[in-house]
């Protein structure tokens, strides 16, 4: 209406309210647009390791994300979509069905699955995701290490995300199966706050940004559907 009002009345200026926020805005995200492209060529131009690349795209995604946030700030929509709730009995039939799947023991299963659910509750994201990533990254191995240093069930690497883990105690907390799981799903959180998508995500989760086909994200995705046909076959039942 102001706009409006302000068009028919000819002789006086047209205002645009928070113009000159706008303008700020466009300038970080062709200054981010710009990192983009020249990460880009970095890329091709010369061959790098996959913690040089991870950090790389850590560093862009971060500078997009402030653009991102700061336009969605400025228009107030930014909001923090709930992870879906499930009742005991779910989650009891997700612990049955990968205990048997992965030959893990029940009760083992059932503390990484009340974990996975704390998790989702917290970060709002949703646990078949998270336990999905679990089954991809350990089979469900608490004490699994990768060559690269990665720990635990959701095999984070702690060189990256020390913040995290200082209020742990440190990197060695990583092989608590709650402190993985809690640590694992916060970063997962940021990846999917800042790509806006799951299959981007999930690439980055894996610093594996530049595969080709998103092999990881799609077996990832793919283990998160076999869980969600098992509670399907549930509430068949019932």
């Amino acid at each position: 209406m102001e706009l409006a009002s302000n068009m028919v009345g000819g002789g006086a200026a047209m205002r645009v309210p928070g113009l000159s926020g706008v303008i700020r805005l466009l300038s970080l995200a062709r200054g981010a647009f710009a990192l983009i492209g020249l990460s880009a060529v970095l890329v091709v131009a010369v061959p790098a390791s996959r913690d040089v690349l991870m950090r790389q795209a850590d560093a862009i995604a971060r500078a997009n994300q402030s653009v991102t946030e700061s336009a969605n700030l400025a228009a107030g929509t930014i909001q923090v979509t709930a992870a879906p709730v499930y009742s005991k009995q779910e989650q009891e039939a997700v612990t049955a069905f990968i205990a048997k799947r992965y030959r893990v023991a029940d009760e083992a299963v059932a503390g990484f699955v009340s974990a996975a659910y704390r998790a989702g509750r917290q970060f709002a994201v949703d646990p078949l995701l998270i336990l999905a990533v679990m089954a991809v990254e350990s089979r469900y191995n608490p004490v699994a290490e990768s060559g690269v240093g990665a720990k635990g069930l959701m095999q984070v690497l702690p060189r990256f995300h020390l913040d995290k883990l200082e209020a742990h105690g440190g990197e060695e907390a990583l092989l608590d199966p709650d402190v993985n799981i809690e640590v694992g799903t916060q970063i997962l959180r940021e990846y999917l706050r800042r790509f806006g998508e799951t299959v981007t995500a999930l690439q980055m989760y894996a610093g594996a940004m530049d595969e080709p086909h998103s092999e990881y994200a799609n077996k990832v995705l793919t283990e998160r559907s076999r869980l969600q046909a098992a509670l399907r076959r549930l509430h068949h039942k019932s």
